[in-house]
């Protein structure tokens, strides 16, 4: 295919929106988050972490002492938009975040996350 075909594809193609959580597989912490563009945070997350500048502090010097290795990147749960009158995309993937933090809880010991005040 020619670089416009391939361009217009992307262009055209959807972008999952969903769960995401980055697991620590030797301590089982992780941290779980939503975003309307799931392989651009988990690509940003990555990044970060690999240079040395995430703005999780805890997540940060866990990547540094176990090494890259250590960590899995998943996606949780998606969630397709609809084009139902009054949908709003980031106030559901609010509530399904809601979900899955209560589901997993990963604050203090067992993950990255704050908790909720």
């Amino acid at each position: 295919m020619d670089k416009r075909t391939l361009k217009r594809q992307y262009k055209e193609s959807e972008i999952p929106a969903g769960i995401y959580r980055v697991v620590n597989t030797q301590t089982d912490r992780s941290l779980v988050g939503s975003s309307v563009n799931l392989p651009a945070i988990l690509n940003r997350h990555r990044g970060e972490l690999k240079l040395g500048a995430h703005r999780n502090q805890e997540l940060q010097r866990d990547w540094n002492e176990f090494g890259e290795g250590a960590f899995a990147f998943e996606i949780l749960d998606t969630l397709a938009p609809r084009a139902e009158l009054g949908f709003d995309l980031k106030r559901e993937l609010g509530t399904l975040e809601e979900l899955w933090l209560e589901r997993l809880a990963p604050y203090g010991e067992r993950g990255y996350n704050t908790r909720p005040k």
